[in-house]
Order: C-alpha cells, then structure tokens, then sequence
C-alpha cells in the first residue's frame, strides 16, 4: 500500500517578492518523510482570496493531507482563514474557543484583546484547533486543510501538534555518496542502476567546488535491504 500524500501551500506576497526567505516548506518535508506521508505538491500563492480559494480547494482535492502557511495574523492582509472558509463553503466569525484562549493569554500579559488581535479569533464553522503553544493564536484544520502560522517558529510547533493525529505510512530512507565525477560521465551507470533498483528513487544532485565537478547521488526507498544492495552496487560501479 502507497504511502499518504501531502501538499504544502505557501501563502503571502513577502515570498513571492523575495523580502522573506521560506524555512516552513524544508521543515515540513523533513517531518512528513519521518512519518512516511510523501510531499508531493508545493505551490506559493500570493495575499488574495481567489488564489488561496482556487489552491486550496484544488489541492484537497488532489492528496490526502495539506498544510498551509502564512496569512492567519491581526493585520488586514491576514486573509487566509477567510479564503479557506469561503473554499469550503462555510461560514466564518470569531469563535468563543478561540476568543478564550487569546483572552486567557492577553490578561496574563496584561494586554488588551483589541479588535486587531481578535481577528485571530476568527475560525470556519466545522474547524478544529491546532494548539499553538508559543504565540497562543491557534490554527485550525478543516476537512483534510492544516491552516497554520507562517512565522516559523509557530509553524513548527503546530506541525508536531498535527502530525501525531495522522495516519503514518513507511518512513523512507535515504542514503548519499559523493562522486568527484561530472554527471556526463556518470550518467549510463547510474541509468542502469535506476532500472535495475526501479522500486527506489535514485537522484543525481551535481555541485562545482574548487574547481571540481561532482554530484551527490542520493538513493531512498522504504526497503532498507534494496537501499542498502543499491548502494552497494553503486560502491562497485565507481570503486567508492
């Protein structure tokens, strides 16, 4: 049986203008490959309603699982909880679960719950909390939608808050060798040890350093025996 899949949606016109350099996307593929669920898909949208409707909806309906980052602040380009509601279909309004905890944490700082900061409270109809320990705004999952924080700092910790309530598949592993070789010359073996290991995922990751040309072959698989016979077949094929 195949593993889960999973999405990542990236929201906001910061990453799209290059003011702010995405970290979500590499934290979340390295916690779904522990889990054994396959990030498939990753698209950045920018702050508007369509988009993040139109991608959302495409995306729920195309894999098991997405997650989502950015756009679910106190400012008035935070839109994202709006969007994914109206992509589903459902109502949306300040939620008295969500109100509470944001209450709670305002009065033990002793800041106001302000119009701004209640934004934060607006959650779908339907939806579920997910537990946001370091800032207290909670995210929220509808139907097979994470909605998440893009700080992320926050967003890591809603990830480890989703992730246990998910069905697992087979981690995969993964091993590398080094080869101080161009890829032009090492391109034929390395086809023929992608057909001969076909139920594995063998790539070639070139680098130039110090004047030298290499690559980095990667080989990963959920069967540790076949990864392990891959790279050994590899070993032999350029004596590593």
């Amino acid at each position: 049986m195949s593993n889960p899949t999973a999405a990542m949606l990236v929201i906001g016109d910061e990453i799209l203008s290059g003011r702010t350099r995405d970290s979500n996307m590499y934290h979340l593929a390295g916690e779904l490959t522990k889990h054994g669920i396959d990030l498939v898909e990753v698209r950045v949208v920018s702050d508007g309603p369509e988009a993040i409707a139109t991608a959302t909806r495409a995306l729920s309906d195309a894999y098991d699982n997405v997650f989502t980052s950015g756009g679910i602040g106190p400012t008035h380009d935070d839109i994202t909880a709006d969007s994914i509601a109206a992509a589903f279909g459902v109502p949306i309004d300040v939620r008295d679960d969500a109100r509470a905890l944001l209450a709670a944490h305002y009065e033990r700082t002793g800041s106001e719950l302000n119009s701004a900061r209640l934004r934060m409270a607006r959650i779908p109809d339907t939806a579920k909390l997910i537990d946001n320990p370091v800032s207290v705004a909670p995210g929220f999952t509808i139907g097979n939608v994470h909605v998440m924080a893009g700080v992320p700092a926050v967003f890591e910790t809603m990830v480890a808050s989703v992730l246990p309530t998910l069905t697992d598949g087979v981690p995969l592993i993964s091993k590398t060798h080094r080869i101080d070789r161009g890829e032009g010359d090492i391109a034929g073996p390395l086809a023929t040890l992608a057909a001969n290991f076909d139920d594995l995922s063998i790539g070639s990751y070139p680098f130039l350093q110090n004047g030298v040309y290499g690559a980095n072959i990667v080989i990963r698989g959920t069967d540790g025996a076949r990864v392990d016979a891959a790279m050994a077949q590899l070993a032999k094929e350029f004596d590593l």
